[in-house]
């Protein structure tokens, strides 16, 4: 048995899970416990909508759209973010 196995998932699994998920790139086993968990979890249905809607309009965002002290402020915060 896989190490999620045939157990619910947990709010934070299905969190790590949601990239993979809205990217198509999860093996059916796994999308239907994360589509079950969404069914019966409306917390997290509406973080995977706040999610959609955030890839969607970030989508169409552009670099110059971007005012340039904030631009430098969220480069140094991914920065700092992704430093081990």
């Amino acid at each position: 048995m896989s190490e999620l196995g045939a157990r619910r998932l947990s709010c934070r699994e299905l969190v790590a899970l949601l990239t993979d998920y809205l990217d198509d790139a999860l093996p059916p086993p796994a999308r239907a416990r994360v589509e079950a968990h969404l069914a019966t979890c409306p917390d997290c249905a509406t973080y995977l909508e706040q999610l959609r809607t955030t890839i969607a309009v970030v989508g169409r965002l552009h670099e110059e759209d971007v005012p340039e002290p904030v631009l430098g402020e969220l480069l140094q915060a991914f920065r700092a973010w992704s430093a081990p």
